[in-house]
């Protein structure tokens, strides 16, 4: 896995290749059933409220912490391409109502390229301002983040 930051263009990359066909890495990232094993760092899980992946839609979830509270967020979803979509990601209520505690959404660019068995996951996060993507990084998402990948890629593996 790579993971670069890229304070001058507020952006992060990572790239992440799994041992496993276009398809299925398709679906962990877009069936909310399977999102929900494998999102976010344990003991954390993801739970959906609601999803509708396509152009226009989103995912609406909470991240439960192990003492049981609930984080937010809204992802929008746009571009959905064959191997690729886009989408908008803000901090909100239960209801996908924005909170402003985090200060700004981000962007993500999400493309999936397959060669012979091994899929290449390439993730591109822009974000509104720098302090934004320092506030994101500062609450450990590169750890949080590879915790997330690793599941999936055991999840894949299953």
């Amino acid at each position: 896995m790579t993971f670069n930051k890229d304070l001058a263009n507020k952006k992060l990359t990572v790239v992440r290749t799994f041992n496993a066909p276009v398809e299925k890495v398709w679906k962990a990232w877009t069936d909310s059933a399977v999102l929900d094993q494998w999102w976010g760092p344990k003991p954390w899980r993801a739970e959906t409220k609601t999803m509708d992946f396509k152009n226009g839609g989103h995912w609406l979830y909470a991240m439960i912490g192990p003492d049981g509270s609930k984080t937010w967020s809204k992802v929008s979803f746009s571009n959905v391409n064959a191997q690729s979509f886009e989408t908008a990601v803000i901090f909100c209520d239960e209801d996908g109502n924005p909170v402003n505690s985090f200060g700004a959404s981000s962007h993500w660019e999400i493309a999936m390229e397959q060669k012979e068995q091994v899929t290449t996951v390439t993730v591109t996060i822009t974000f509104d301002n720098t302090a934004a993507l320092e506030k994101l990084v500062a609450m450990g998402f590169e750890g949080g983040f590879t915790m997330g990948l690793n599941q999936l890629e055991e999840l894949l593996a299953a």
